[in-house]
């Protein structure tokens, strides 16, 4: 099928390319010319595993384009996705502003019938407004459906090229079963397409990410008082998971959600919410603890060293919101740092992915290190703020030696309290019972 995905940004480059590992031939629209050179050239923008081997491929067999010609795109495609960015406002909703203006390309330049897909996280009753945004500009037959994605990224590769459901939110016939076409070649091993209508596809994007955050914000609510009782509570967790009911995922306690999606996606519920005179305690509570978690976290630091930290320096190990990514939106370390460095303490920090994502929130205001262990050298205390896998297994004699003193604080849980105790550090984490030798507010 002719497909054009209007927007190279996160979700737009993984769409694209991903069709166009199935055999469509796509077109990636962006007004960043800059960005598009790079493209072209094999320079990925985003780290998401997978991707750059799948865009090269793609390329050289000519079934993946990049280009500034979104009326050539249109005319081209009986497929156009909408994937530009729908960033969050001050008071909370997402400004449409790149999504209506992308409607008024495609009412100036469509030729013949299309399918508009809007595949950017919009509030409910966006598809209605870019309907008739497109009808005061053509004759032409089109329709415009709801098709949320839920890409996890450090895993939206495989997520896109085995969903576990694909949502098609249409009021046509006719272009339901052209997407149901188009995705078929996803869904060889029985996983659903499921059909509504394009107002609950809208909502079932927002419900889902709401639904996943409140169970991350219920987790650390629960370490926390964990941590006030005496219980473990990775030890809560384990129990909880076995719960058939309840489920493994977003239940590990740390430094709360990160990320494009997580932090928006709730905000823009609430407001919605608002704007329809309803209630909406647990999604406020959601974002409310979450915002918290950190600055507990924080809390546990200024316990042990005070508020003064002009002669501190702190190892930082993870950036990124998430392991597998070089995002840094909304992620716990931009916080963390920021009040870290207000109280006078000197940054130490390393990434595997994220080290160029940090210089241009960070600028020369902390130190970046070539490798984790360069980070350590002369600090007073570890900070584990992202739980890359190369970070689960290091050599705890090599960072006791590196550090002036043998301190880690622990964000997200991932070491053994036992076993560092026995190695002489003093370890500080997340709704863990304390130990005679352990300190552990």
């Amino acid at each position: 099928m002719k497909v054009c995905v209007i927007g190279t940004g996160y979700v737009g480059l993984v769409v694209g390319t991903c069709l166009a590992e199935m055999g469509n031939d796509v077109i990636c629209v962006d007004n960043n010319i800059e960005k598009l050179k790079q493209l072209k050239q094999g320079i990925i923008p985003i780290y998401e595993p997978g991707l750059e081997e799948l865009i090269k491929e793609n390329v050289s067999e000519n079934r993946l384009n990049f280009s500034n010609n979104i009326k050539e795109a249109i005319e081209k495609s009986l497929i156009c996705y909408i994937a530009v960015g729908t960033p969050q406002k001050e008071d909370g909703s997402a400004d449409l502003q790149y999504v209506y203006q992308v409607a008024e390309d495609i009412g100036n330049y469509i030729n013949n019938y299309k399918v508009i897909v809007d595949k950017s996280t919009v509030p409910i009753g966006t598809a209605e407004k870019i309907t008739n945004i497109i009808k005061t500009k053509t004759k032409y037959k089109f329709d415009v459906i709801s098709n949320p994605e839920f890409l996890k990224q450090g895993s939206a590769v495989e997520d896109f090229l085995k969903p576990d459901r694909i949502i098609i939110g249409s009021s046509s016939d006719k272009a339901t079963e052209i997407m149901k076409e188009l995705y078929a070649p996803f869904l060889r091993t029985g996983n659903p397409i499921i059909l509504m209508d394009v107002k609950s596809a809208e909502m079932t994007k927002y419900a889902s990410n709401s639904f996943l955050a409140m169970k991350v914000s219920f987790a650390n609510e629960i370490a926390n008082i964990c941590e006030k009782v005496g219980a473990d509570a990775d030890m809560v967790r384990k129990g909880m998971s076995a719960d058939k009911r309840i489920g493994s995922q977003f239940l590990f306690a740390g430094l709360g959600y990160g990320g494009s999606c997580f932090p928006k996606d709730v905000k823009a519920l609430i407001k919605t919410a608002q704007d329809n005179q309803c209630d909406y305690d647990i999604l406020n509570a959601t974002d409310k603890v979450n915002k918290n978690q950190r600055q507990l976290f924080i809390n546990k630091i200024v316990k042990k060293y005070g508020k003064d930290l002009k002669e501190k320096t702190f190892a930082i190990w993870g950036l990124s919101f998430k392991p597998k990514t070089n995002d840094m939106r909304e992620a716990p370390s931009i916080t963390i740092i920021n009040e870290l460095l207000k109280m006078g303490a000197k940054i130490q920090c390393y990434d595997p992915k994220a080290i160029e994502t940090a210089k241009e929130i960070f600028k020369d205001s902390i130190i970046y290190a070539q490798n984790s262990y360069e980070a350590l050298k002369d600090a007073d205390a570890m900070l584990l703020l992202t739980e890359w896998n190369e970070f689960r297994r290091p050599d705890f004699e090599k960072i006791k030696m590196l550090l002036k003193t043998p301190v880690i604080f622990d964000g997200r849980n991932q070491y053994n309290t036992k076993h560092l105790i026995e190695l002489g550090f003093e370890y500080f984490s997340i709704g863990k019972k304390a130990t005679k030798k352990e300190t552990n507010y």
